[in-house]
């Protein structure tokens, strides 16, 4: 007997048959029908008001009508002549519009709040002891979740593209606004299942949290298209944040419609999106190129957090990424930074903006290795059970250097998954230093060189002094250590500039106090050499100390361990 649909579905994917039967009844049906069907019935309604009323001897005046000045002009049969490609184009482009926000929005709140109710009910860990794979829950999870969405905007998929295509819009630039559209929904939507398994402790905010931040950078990302913006470029870092919002493809679906329109080539007259370039290639002058580089760019992001979310799900205590993914991730986004960070060159020959962009990319370093501070540092247990392997090993096989054999220990604090994270944050910090460091030195001009590479080293100094204390402070027994270290992070980051602030200290007055600050770069042209040794000497001293704690606290804890361990092996009974 041939199996139906919902039986094929079950074998490809138990989980998606779950959330189906769970979401896809009747009810839901009904209800996601008719309010696609009532959305979609009020748009046509607004629009349809919109155009001109019944003709009559008075002159009239309508964006849609054909005539020179948007006159009204009435044809032999006595209605008026209404330019039913301009109205078409915009029913198409607020319907995509509205799909993006209800897709990224609506999608991204269903799937955080599923994972906390899942948490809650204790019904996660049952789905942990599955024997399906986490890729299979987890897509199971993105596809059947928000299935109900998905059915209100593909049943406005035929007047979407409908319209595009009364709109003139080529039929390749509507199918690449689609897959667009997928690609951004399959990034969100990974992205705030990775978000709900680490927020757990912020129990029922953590859905309205997430899908707020998407609402806000959505808002943002299409106000930056309006006519009232300066443009969409910046020729720096800030660019790559861009390609986040499907909105960015919109201006590529109006341009081939302005040649024969003359009333869209003021959609988007300031977009300046054909000035995007990545290492100085061209990749925004084509609808191809920019197509192409948002799916590479969704396809990048969405694997990384396919990598923390295999290791998050199965083990929530686990590290959001190993060690050696860590190298990687750094080095991929470092050239990802470093191909917006180029500056435009003006017509008499002069470069302008290489130590703006410098700003953009020590802003962008510090946000990626902050995050990697919270994905890489083990808690309190893991470093217990890591520091007592250190001392059971080194029982057996002593070596010179004693708790820290050579080279073993090295090898498990670059390596190891439960080993302190510092030390793999300093080898990411160099990785970066290789390749960010060799970007000044050819900058065509002397100004500011040295400034970038000194900031550059104060902010090395201050990421690892922060990865330092971060790691300590999650060995506390404290069971609230995530927030204390999140919170001592923060405060050593952003206090110093506030007060400065406040007490209306500027960087040429007292450089010392910004040179250790997050901000580093304002001060460093107007602090003089022996200020500048000084901090870096500071700043390595206080590094050396908070690991020689942490080394001490890792060695008591190991040999506590190991005699708790030895003791309970001589209190057995011999056999």
């Amino acid at each position: 007997m041939e199996l139906n649909w919902i039986d094929r579905v079950g074998d490809w994917n138990p989980q998606l048959l779950r959330e189906i039967k769970g979401r896809l009844n009747f009810r839901n049906i009904a209800i996601a029908g008719g309010m696609s069907l009532l959305g979609q019935m009020l748009l046509l309604f607004i629009f349809w008001n919109q155009l001109p009323g019944e003709s009559s001897s008075v002159t009239t005046y309508n964006r849609f009508c054909t005539g020179n000045g948007q006159q009204c002009l009435i044809d032999v049969a006595g209605n008026f002549e209404i330019n039913w490609q301009l109205w078409s184009l915009d029913l198409f482009l607020s319907l995509g519009l509205v799909s993006i926000f209800a897709l990224l929005v609506g999608g991204t709140y269903m799937l955080i709040g599923d994972l906390a109710n899942e948490e809650r009910r204790g019904t996660l860990n049952f789905l942990r002891l599955s024997p399906q794979s986490t890729v299979s829950i987890l897509t199971g999870k993105l596809l059947g979740v928000p299935i109900v969405l998905y059915a209100v905007v593909l049943l406005a998929v035929p007047l979407n593209l409908w319209a595009g295509l009364t709109a003139q819009i080529p039929l390749g630039l509507i199918l690449s606004f689609y897959v667009v559209q997928i690609a951004s929904c399959a990034f969100f939507y990974s992205a705030s299942l990775l978000f709900g398994l680490v927020s757990a402790v912020l129990s029922g905010f953590q859905a309205f949290l997430g899908s707020s931040l998407v609402l806000i950078y959505l808002g943002i990302s299409c106000s930056k298209l309006m006519p009232y913006y300066s443009g969409v470029v910046t020729h720096t870092a800030v660019d790559w944040l861009t390609l986040f919002s499907p909105s960015f493809i919109r201006p590529y679906v109006v341009f081939p419609v302005s040649s024969t329109l003359e009333a869209a080539k003021n959609y988007f007259p300031y977009a300046n999106l054909e000035m995007l370039r990545w290492f100085n290639l061209p990749v925004g002058a084509s609808a191809i190129g920019a197509v192409s580089l948002l799916l590479v760019n969704y396809t990048v992001c969405t694997y990384w957090v396919w990598q923390a979310l295999k290791r998050r799900f199965p083990n929530p205590t686990s590290t959001l990424l190993s060690k050696g993914q860590s190298y990687a991730l750094v080095a991929c986004f470092e050239v990802v930074f470093l191909g917006f960070a180029q500056p435009i060159v003006l017509s008499d020959g002069y470069t302008d903006g290489w130590f703006k962009n410098f700003i953009w990319l020590l802003a962008f370093n510090q946000g990626l290795f902050l995050t990697l501070m919270a994905a890489l540092s083990p808690h309190r247990q893991a470093l217990q059970d890591w520091a007592r392997y250190r001392k059971v090993k080194n029982t057996k096989t002593k070596g010179i250097f004693g708790f820290l054999n050579l080279p073993s220990s090295w090898k498990d604090l670059i390596w190891g998954e439960k080993s302190p994270s510092v030390v793999a944050i300093g080898l990411n910090l160099a990785i970066a230093s290789t390749m960010l460091l060799p970007w000044i030195l050819i900058w065509p001009t002397q100004d500011n060189k040295m400034s970038a590479i000194l900031a550059w080293l104060l902010s090395v100094n201050s990421l690892l002094i922060y990865a330092s204390i971060a790691q300590l402070m999650l060995f506390m027994k404290t069971p609230k250590r995530a927030v204390w270290a999140i919170a001592t992070v923060a405060g050593l980051m952003f206090l110093p500039p506030i007060i400065c602030g406040m007490l209306s200290i500027s960087t040429d007055t007292m450089p010392a106090l910004w040179l250790l600050s997050a901000l580093p770069w304002g001060a460093v042209e107007h602090a003089g050499a022996t200020t500048i040794i000084m901090t870096v000497l500071g700043q390595w001293l206080g590094f050396a100390l908070l690991n020689i704690q942490t080394t001490r606290q890792l060695r008591l804890a190991g040999e506590s361990e190991s005699k708790a361990i030895l003791a309970g092996r001589r209190s057995l009974p011999a056999s």
